[in-house]
């Protein structure tokens, strides 16, 4: 466990640096799914890093050695792995999985409160109005999921923006835009040098309603109007009532990226021709999975050996 062992730590910090291009440069599906993904790998492959790490230290232990049927001493001189990196892995690795845990504990009890609310609002079309001044727009996870849309939103909007409103909303619905969101921050709570890719998973499911929104009316500046009116809209009235960790919205969800103008770059980007795949920067994520798993991999691997050696004597 020289060296591989180490790779998926060394990736987690250099996974950031891939998160704008891949979330203003490429398809946003695409982005959405890749960034995901590096987060679920990165964030679970770092753990088992840790772990791996961390036993190297617990070997060394007289009493749990004696119960393993290996030898402390064997094991000290074996494994090339410091004591203190040992130690310092187990710590980190006992964060990593209360985070992890914390996340989705607080996840599950968002989404479940979001399918209550959604399973109260009788409505035929999967949509629901409420009384509120306020201009808001979000999409409610259930069995069936819900539009809610206030009358403030309707009548900040016109006609042709109400649909745009819909098709935007429906598209968190149906492409599940919530679990996409909610795995790439299991990865970043487990890893915390992966949050700008869970943050980036927010922007780039606005981006996805964005596109599928633009397609279903055939008007990208329309699209990109509606969305510069509701944020403006929602600016001058900041009240909101929507769930937090649970919905998503035509306004988007406010984190670090609120700092970067993520709602004047959906609305620059709606204005370009849409956005392509960019086989390079696929192939790049790709070779970044792929090297994530094959170290975790061999890690694992290694570690088993070192047992085994450790073992015969």
């Amino acid at each position: 466990m020289r060296i591989a062992v180490y790779l998926p730590l060394l990736l987690s910090l250099i996974a950031p640096l891939g998160v704008r291009p891949l979330s203003e440069r490429c398809e946003p599906r695409l982005a959405t799914w890749l960034l995901t993904a590096s987060s679920v790998v990165l964030g679970t492959a770092s753990t088992i890093s840790l772990g791996l790490l961390a036993i190297t230290g617990l070997i060394r232990i007289p009493v749990l050695a004696t119960l393993g049927h290996w030898p402390a001493h064997a094991a000290r001189r074996e494994d090339p792995t410091e004591l203190s990196v040992a130690v310092i892995a187990g710590v980190l690795l006992g964060a990593a999985v209360l985070m992890a845990a914390r996340m989705l504990s607080r996840r599950a009890r968002s989404l479940a409160a979001a399918a209550l609310d959604a399973a109260c609002m009788p409505t035929r079309d999967g949509l629901v109005v409420v009384d509120d001044p306020a201009p808001d727009a979000f999409a409610l996870p259930g069995l069936p999921g819900r539009v809610v849309v206030s009358t403030g939103m309707l009548h900040t909007l016109d006609e042709a923006e109400h649909d745009i409103l819909l098709a935007h909303e429906r598209a968190h619905l149906t492409a599940h835009h919530y679990a996409f969101v909610a795995l790439a921050q299991f990865g970043a709570a487990a890893n915390p040098l992966l949050r700008p890719l869970a943050t980036a998973v927010t922007y780039t499911t606005e981006r996805w309603a964005d596109e599928n929104a633009a397609t279903a009316t055939g008007d990208r500046a329309r699209v990109a109007r509606a969305v510069g009116k509701a944020a403006l809209a929602a600016r001058a009235n900041p009240g909101r009532s929507r769930l937090p960790g649970a919905a998503l919205g035509i306004l988007g969800r406010r984190g670090p990226l609120a700092a970067a103008g993520p709602v004047p770059r959906r609305v620059a980007a709606l204005l370009a021709p849409p956005p392509g795949r960019h086989p390079v920067l696929v192939a790049a994520t790709a070779v970044v999975l792929f090297t994530t798993a094959w170290s975790t991999a061999e890690a694992a691997h290694d570690l088993h050996r070192l047992l085994e050696a450790i073992g015969v004597r």
